[in-house]
């Protein structure tokens, strides 16, 4: 068949939420199509920071988080998957998407990725260590932090620098205020307001905060007996499955539902893969509801379809996770994504990052994230 002969290279993320189920797709796609794909990986900084187009010169298949299309649209260095997609297969997955996941590849007029992996921002927390309900509000957060106190028993968040800049946009559109819709980043009292939650958070969270990503923050929750909730973390899957870590973290709606910021990963195809058609048929199969409930699951990955999300053999076997934080991912906030859009979340999470380590002055940093915001725009046609 003419499968036999094809080889596709893939590179994606170092977890096995990113990695795994990719894996163990190789063997049953293999096996429907003759297609073979090996998946290389990469860190989870590098997958938010490296550029695409120079991953697209040496792979077939990329594995991209979608901050990136407006630079993969500038560059052109992927396929524009709606020339190759049939119109009723790719408004079937539009269809499908968990919340915002598979218009967050949509740019400029066309989809440059599928929807693999859906994730948002979210609540975490031990069910074994919580005694009380879950906050409803960010006040609700701050003062659970602010009880325990003395304690031995925390709050704690992701604050390096990128989770900062996460966090602040997230903070901004749950109070209806979304950055990105014009020349400021957002309404000065609204991003005001945010900044001060965040410190007011850092100052009363756990010590280690300020060091934590969220897979450094979920597995100390899952491992120490220290942090009972997280406000906001992006989500992991994982941890809410039996056998993962020592101890099962499960997931809820960040306070008020609406506004977290959308993450997730979505499948591409690079404008110089030798072989577009196999490799758009193997995302689209990848991506497909029956594939995505069944061995993107049990594989410990997050589906981009929200088949997955509504299936009960998918909750059963994450304590409800899909369920539990469901309407937060409905209601996800896609951020700006235009071609500067990766270099100012790096300056600005730094901006933020050192305020909230040394106690700077809340305005001085709104004022430089406004600026640097304002820089980082695309230049008037």
């Amino acid at each position: 068949m003419p499968g036999d002969a094809i080889t596709l290279r893939g590179i994606t993320w170092d977890h096995p939420r990113g990695l795994q189920p990719l894996a163990a797709s190789i063997g049953p796609y293999a096996d429907a199509s003759g297609v073979r794909v090996t998946w290389d990986a990469r860190s989870l900084k590098a997958f938010g920071d490296a550029p695409v187009d120079v991953l697209a010169e040496e792979y077939d298949l990329l594995i991209i988080d979608h901050p990136h299309v407006g630079q993969a649209a500038e560059s052109g260095c992927l396929l524009p998957l709606d020339a190759w997609i049939a119109p009723d297969v790719l408004g079937a997955l539009a269809g499908q998407s968990a919340g915002p996941s598979h218009a967050s590849y949509a740019y400029n007029g066309h989809q440059w990725a599928l929807a693999f992996d859906a994730a948002a921002q979210t609540s975490a927390f031990r069910p074994d260590l919580l005694d009380a309900p879950l906050p409803a509000t960010w006040d609700d957060a701050l003062a659970l932090a602010r009880r325990l106190d003395g304690t031995g028993l925390f709050v704690g968040t992701p604050l390096v620098p990128t989770d900062c800049i996460c966090s602040f946009l997230t903070l901004c559109a749950s109070q209806g205020s979304p950055s990105g819709q014009g020349s400021d980043l957002v309404e000065p009292a609204v991003g005001a307001r945010a900044l001060h939650w965040l410190a007011d958070l850092c100052a009363a969270s756990h010590p280690a905060s300020l060091d934590w990503n969220p897979i450094a923050l979920l597995d100390h929750m899952s491992h120490a007996g220290e942090v009972v909730y997280c406000p906001l973390t992006f989500c992991y899957t994982n941890y809410a499955r039996d056998g993962y870590a020592p101890n099962l973290v499960r997931f809820a709606d960040i306070p008020g539902v609406r506004g977290a910021l959308l993450g997730g990963a979505g499948f591409a195809v690079s404008a110089r893969c030798a072989h577009p058609e196999a490799a758009v048929d193997y995302g689209v199969w990848l991506c497909s509801a029956a594939i995505q409930r069944t061995l993107i699951v049990e594989q410990g990955g997050q589906p981009g379809n929200a088949a997955a999300w509504t299936d009960p053999d998918a909750n059963r076997l994450t304590h409800g996770f899909f369920r539990d934080t469901f309407a937060t991912i409905q209601a996800a906030y896609v951020r700006p994504r235009h071609a500067g859009l990766v270099r100012f979340q790096e300056a600005a999470g730094r901006v933020i990052h050192t305020m909230l380590r040394d106690g700077g002055d809340v305005d001085a940093c709104l004022a430089a994230l406004m600026r640097l915001y304002r820089d980082h725009l695309p230049s008037p046609a």
